[in-house]
């Protein structure tokens, strides 16, 4: 993204966390994950897996994950992301955050990787951040302008503004339901596509022209997922992201949505994230 038009930024969305050449990438085969969880595990001595969901979507995007997770022996929250903007959604987790007791694996989708990062700033509990297929911005980037640096998404044109509630000023976006398959998730079967598409929570466009104001992965230990077919958050920013962060990074043959289409390789990541603390 070359300008900062308001539309242009607001979908930048499809490009976010990835990288070029010098990345230690591993492509990751299909997980043989374990079932049931290891005698340790069943003990209690993990942290709590909180997860947040990015934009057109809600806690349920995570589910196939969850569920995995959870038959694992893990304490998992899947978190609720307002979708209102930056600020205000950093500030809603980091609260979430400080009701839980314990460590915490923070895990963030797309643009809840954005989230996550300036959250985790002011959530001391946090040991790990894992990014799924995610925004990954330094203190003081924008994430419309962090997209415009590596072209490709197919997001943009896929997109439907809507005049938000309440006098602001951004529209809300959601993706349009003919486009929501073959943009976000074109590896998932369209019978679940169809649901998800159905049930998408708009973004408001203030998410994109928003400044981060801190970098946890600055100073935690972060892990990336790396999707490279994903068509709205193109391979190549993922990659850029999680060198420049030192992310321990697995590159797997998925679409915008890893969750549904390769969750095995999600839980490994998180699992293995889980494990250092």
């Amino acid at each position: 993204m070359t300008t900062r038009s308001a539309l242009s930024r607001r979908t930048a969305l499809a490009a976010a966390t990835a990288g070029a050449a010098g990345l230690a990438v591993g492509t990751a085969a299909p997980s043989a994950y374990a079932e049931t969880a290891s005698t340790s595990e069943q003990k209690g001595s993990q942290p709590t897996i909180v997860l947040v969901h990015g934009a057109f979507a809600d806690a349920s995007t995570w589910n196939p994950v969850t569920e995995r997770l959870q038959r694992c022996g893990h304490q998992v929250i899947a978190a609720s992301n307002p979708l209102r903007g930056l600020p205000h959604d950093a500030a809603q987790i980091a609260a979430r955050l400080t009701a839980i007791p314990g460590p915490v694996v923070l895990a963030g989708h797309s643009y809840a990787g954005a989230v996550i990062t300036q959250a985790a700033a002011t959530a001391a509990n946090v040991k790990a951040l894992v990014y799924i297929a995610a925004f990954m911005p330094d203190a003081g980037e924008v994430l419309g302008d962090l997209a415009g640096r590596f072209p490709g998404s197919q997001l943009e044109p896929a997109l439907t503004p809507v005049p938000a509630p309440g006098g602001s000023p951004a529209a809300d976006l959601y993706i349009r339901p003919d486009r929501f398959h073959d943009v976000f998730a074109q590896d998932v079967p369209r019978s679940v596509t169809r649901v998800l598409g159905a049930g998408q929570r708009p973004l408001n466009a203030t998410a994109f022209t928003d400044l981060c104001t801190a970098a946890a992965w600055r100073t935690l230990p972060s892990w990336a997922l790396i999707s490279g077919q994903d068509r709205g958050i193109v391979p190549e920013l993922q990659r850029f992201q999680a060198r420049r962060a030192g992310s321990r990074a697995t590159e797997v043959s998925a679409s915008h949505l890893p969750m549904y289409s390769r969750p095995d390789a999600v839980v490994s990541l998180i699992r293995a994230a889980a494990r250092t603390i």
